[in-house]
């Protein structure tokens, strides 16, 4: 299931990729030029990279599923609209609310200020532990209203759509929470880049929904 081999992507991408510890390799006399290297910097290139190929196999996927969606829009003759629950907006605004709440709170990083940071950075787990939520009441919503994922093409694509998302989005509280609750001296990755390379996926997720829902409203 993508949703799983994305959660165990992020937790080998953040724990350190092919051993993590940078270890200079024999007979390649160093010298001054290690003197002159930032710390970490390998490592920061090698996560930062990692994690932009596990966000472009997210969106081929994803890209699969929207071909996938328009061709049955336009060829088929049993499409049928559905009324979205308008809880969706209400789960966009959060959900953008925590990008927001997610950048904010690493400038507090950035300026040494870990209280705000630790906060902030919380502010924005809970705010995606909220989308979740607020996705399962749209789910509830239209399941009184005798929506189902069989009751035709586009609302198939709704519960399909929504729960992938769903799952990658909850990859993400992970790495969210894993950031918030490591202890980084013992870590072989730096507070700083665990939070970049978690906000790039975080802001991508937020991207994708919009994305997704704008196909949905499309298609109704």
């Amino acid at each position: 299931m993508p949703g799983t081999k994305v959660l165990e992507d992020i937790e080998l991408i953040i724990e350190g990729i092919g051993g993590g510890g940078g270890g200079k390799p024999p007979g390649d006399g160093g010298g001054d030029e290690d003197k002159h290297r930032q710390p970490g910097s390998d490592s920061h290139r090698r996560f930062s990279t990692a994690i932009i190929l596990a966000i472009f196999s997210i969106l081929m996927f994803f890209m699969a599923l929207a071909t996938a969606f328009i061709v049955l829009k336009v060829v088929s003759t049993a499409w049928a609209p559905v009324h979205l629950p308008r809880i969706l907006w209400v789960n966009t605004i959060i959900l953008l609310g925590s990008s927001i709440t997610l950048e904010v709170a690493r400038r507090r990083l950035a300026n040494a200020d870990l209280s705000g940071f630790a906060l902030l950075w919380r502010v924005t787990t809970l705010l995606g532990v909220l989308f979740l939520v607020g996705q399962v009441i749209a789910w509830r919503q239209l399941v009184l209203a005798g929506v189902y994922i069989a009751s035709n093409q586009l609302s198939s694509f709704f519960y399909i759509f929504t729960a992938a998302h769903g799952l990658h989005v909850l990859g993400g509280i992970l790495a969210l929470s894993y950031v918030a609750l490591r202890e980084f001296e013992k870590a072989k990755i730096s507070r700083n880049t665990a939070a970049q390379i978690t906000s790039y996926y975080w802001h991508f997720m937020d991207g994708l929904w919009i994305f997704l829902l704008a196909l949905l409203y499309l298609g109704s």
